[in-house]
């Protein structure tokens, strides 16, 4: 299976993968935070496209932790992100459901059956995979089976913090991986679109 459509772009931002030497995951995020424990609310929007105002209400609706002394760590950046990875096909509500799925409540480390900034990293392993020029072949189509079988692969050096956290993990993996798809298939219509009507046209 290689993932044809594909994206220019680290997941989750809007920041070309080539201009950040082709890292993503946790490389990328290590690079943000090579230097600084915190980062501002304005680099956030510089990384994600995210305005102020929208990551200030996913912080009121308890969706991501508060900013310590007006900045945010690794993991409240890479929940961010993975957030911003499913919200043009998912419901919020739905991610925020799915984010509480596996640890519970944002903020809380004492329940999180991985850091985010590691399940981030992951979820970008396993779509690299995906977008690269071997992928995991299955003709030419898509498979639920073959990308739950990616992820198995990518998730084994993954060590289990509570009974049944390695299939809550693969679980979620999976629905976040493929609403990622969901939204660059869309990104894609929209692209087709706007080279044959233009992008004045109101969708």
């Amino acid at each position: 299976m290689k993932l044809e459509i594909q994206s220019a772009l680290i997941p989750g931002t809007v920041m070309y993968k080539e201009k950040m030497g082709n890292v993503t995951g946790l490389e990328f995020l290590d690079k943000i935070f090579y230097i600084t424990d915190g980062i501002m609310l304005s680099q956030i929007r510089e990384i994600s496209g995210i305005d102020g105002s929208t990551l200030q209400n996913w912080t009121k609706r308890g969706w991501v932790a508060n900013a310590h002394n007006k900045r945010y760590n690794k993991n409240q950046l890479a929940r961010i992100l993975i957030i911003n990875m499913m919200r043009d096909s998912m419901q919020l509500e739905r991610i925020a459901q799915l984010l509480t799925y596996v640890n519970g409540v944002a903020g809380d480390t004492s329940d999180d059956i991985i850091p985010e900034s590691e399940l981030y990293d992951y979820l970008c392993r396993v779509i690299d995979v995906m977008v690269s020029e071997n992928g995991v072949s299955d003709g030419d189509s898509v498979k639920e089976e073959s990308v739950k079988a990616l992820i198995h692969r990518t998730l084994e050096s993954y060590e289990e913090r509570a009974a049944g956290a390695r299939s809550r993990l693969e679980k979620a993996c999976g629905i976040i991986i493929f609403a990622y798809y969901a939204t660059l298939v869309r990104h894609k219509a929209n692209s087709m679109f706007d080279t044959v009507f233009g992008t004045t046209t109101i969708r």
